[in-house]
């Protein structure tokens, strides 16, 4: 997992605030709902969230102009990636947020910036 790596949790206690995507909550808290640890893993979402005092981001508008400049540029390099992950980026692209992430997909995306930790998938 990602919160598990020692370079991702310096980088994120580094940091001068941590965001966090609606959609990313939502894949979250649907992959809880798969597992066996189900509480477990919502209770220790809880208090990252509160101990980080992490930012829930807004979808609106101006995400929307975002998510369609990512797509279409994605589309014109014949380089697809999922629907979630666009909405993700446009988020980080709308405010200007680096991605932290274990994703291959958001290399894709020249409009933002990418911190990529390679991490054991489990």
């Amino acid at each position: 997992m990602i919160m598990g790596n020692a370079a991702v949790r310096h980088a994120l206690e580094s940091s001068e605030g941590i965001a966090f995507s609606p959609v990313v909550l939502g894949e979250l808290k649907s992959g809880f709902l798969k597992g066996a640890r189900r509480r477990q893993n919502e209770e220790n979402l809880r208090r990252f969230l509160d101990v980080t005092d992490a930012e829930i981001l807004r979808i609106d508008g101006d995400t929307s102009e975002c998510y369609a400049e990512i797509l279409d540029s994605l589309r014109r390099a014949g380089t697809p990636i999922p629907t979630n992950d666009i909405w993700i980026a446009a988020s980080a692209m709308q405010y200007g947020l680096r991605v932290i992430t274990s994703d291959e997909h958001f290399r894709l995306i020249p409009q933002i910036l990418v911190d990529f930790y390679q991490v054991e998938r489990s």
